[in-house]
């Protein structure tokens, strides 16, 4: 098989979806790698370490598309890539279909296998490639609220722990999955006053036992949040549904409540957003003010620390490219089943339910299709 990797061009994207590492393994195994040239650089892969592992360099996007049967990437085709996706096609990569309508009709019509990182699902529920991913996302984005909350770039001017006789920052979490969980984990290690709201009664005993009263688990709902909202300095929306679009659970007056100059970072932006004031902005413009509050709504986070962001991405994906490679698609889902849920669009249909109904497009069940 040949795969590709292109350089992802979505902005400030700088992780990469094979190391050289993966490249060499895959070369051995006797099979075709082509790269882009300088799609790792950012984060210190030359293209020299990728030649040395036996990847092909080329020099455009439009070369790694045409030449490769697989495109492992991380971040989903943006609009300039939509012509290069050839028919029959297998895309690998991060694609949170239920908010890119555009997108899922385009691999429908030209029948790519299209899977998707993050609805991949053992049967314990857990989401192997997307876990690694969000525990980044929750920690950066609670390291980033603490940033936009100094006066210097527009905030309150707070002290996440205080010191004797002030005022603490008040955190409230919205959301305990891993990266609501990795937010709640630095606060608490800043000594912050922290609250985590959750619809999960067990999930939220867990974490009081966990956090040893050093956080507030309160049942999420509308009361509960507005509450929490009148005091919060930073809030943290970290809503996940799997393969669904996030739910919309704090509007636009909940948002007017806030204090000024508070700070919303909205982790569920990837997946359209849980705060109905948020919309996605990027690394190189990160912020807006939006109801007298500052709004942080990067969908890709983990970029910021890309390095380690990458290593820890490949880690979980490499076997299954490699599984995809030695023995082809179809076998690939019959050895790991949790390949079957990652598969988003086959032969021409939407075949991940939660996409089909959060955009009203047709669902073929994966099963009848093979």
């Amino acid at each position: 098989m040949i795969i590709g990797l292109p350089k992802e061009i979505k902005n400030s994207e700088f992780r990469v979806a094979m190391t050289p590492k993966n490249v060499q393994r895959l070369t051995s195994l006797g099979h075709q790698v082509v790269v882009q040239k300088s799609a790792g650089e950012a984060i210190g892969i030359s293209n020299e370490d990728y030649k040395q592992g036996g990847a092909e360099l080329l020099e455009s996007l439009e070369d790694v598309y045409q030449k490769s049967d697989m495109i492992v990437k991380v971040k989903e085709p943006l609009a300039k890539e939509y012509p290069l996706l050839k028919e029959g096609q297998i895309l690998f990569t991060f694609l949170h279909l239920a908010a890119q309508k555009e997108l899922s009709t385009l691999l429908c019509a030209k029948s790519v296998s299209a899977l998707a990182y993050e609805t991949i699902e053992k049967e314990n529920k857990q989401l192997p490639l997307l876990r690694p991913m969000s525990a980044i996302a929750g920690r950066v984005g609670l390291q980033n609220a603490i940033y936009y909350l100094q006066n210097f770039v527009g905030g309150k001017g707070i002290l996440p722990g205080g010191i004797k006789g002030t005022k603490k920052a008040d955190i409230t979490i919205l959301g305990g999955g891993v990266a609501g969980l990795n937010s709640a984990l630095c606060a608490v290690g800043l000594e912050a006053q922290v609250t985590l709201l959750d619809i999960d009664e067990k999930k939220l005993k867990k974490f009081s036992d966990l956090f040893q009263g050093k956080v507030k688990c309160l049942l999420s709902n509308e009361k509960n949040i507005l509450s929490r909202l009148k005091k919060t300095d930073i809030l943290i929306g970290s809503v996940l549904i799997t393969g669904h679009k996030a739910p919309k659970l704090i509007n636009k007056d909940m948002i007017s409540s806030m204090p000024e100059k508070s700070v919303v970072v909205d982790i569920s932006i990837d997946q359209g957003g849980c705060i109905e004031t948020a919309r996605p902005t990027s690394h190189t413009k990160p912020t807006y003010i939006e109801r007298g509050v500052i709004h942080y709504c990067v969908p890709n986070i983990p970029s910021a620390v890309a390095r380690t962001s990458t290593f820890a991405l490949t880690n979980k994906s490499y076997p299954y490219i490699e599984e995809i490679a030695n023995k082809g698609l179809k076998q690939a889902l019959k050895k790991l089943p949790e390949l079957k849920k990652g598969l988003n669009t086959y032969k021409g249909y939407i075949t991940y339910q939660p996409v089909a109904e959060a955009l009203n497009l047709n669902f073929q069940a994966l099963e009848d299709l093979l």
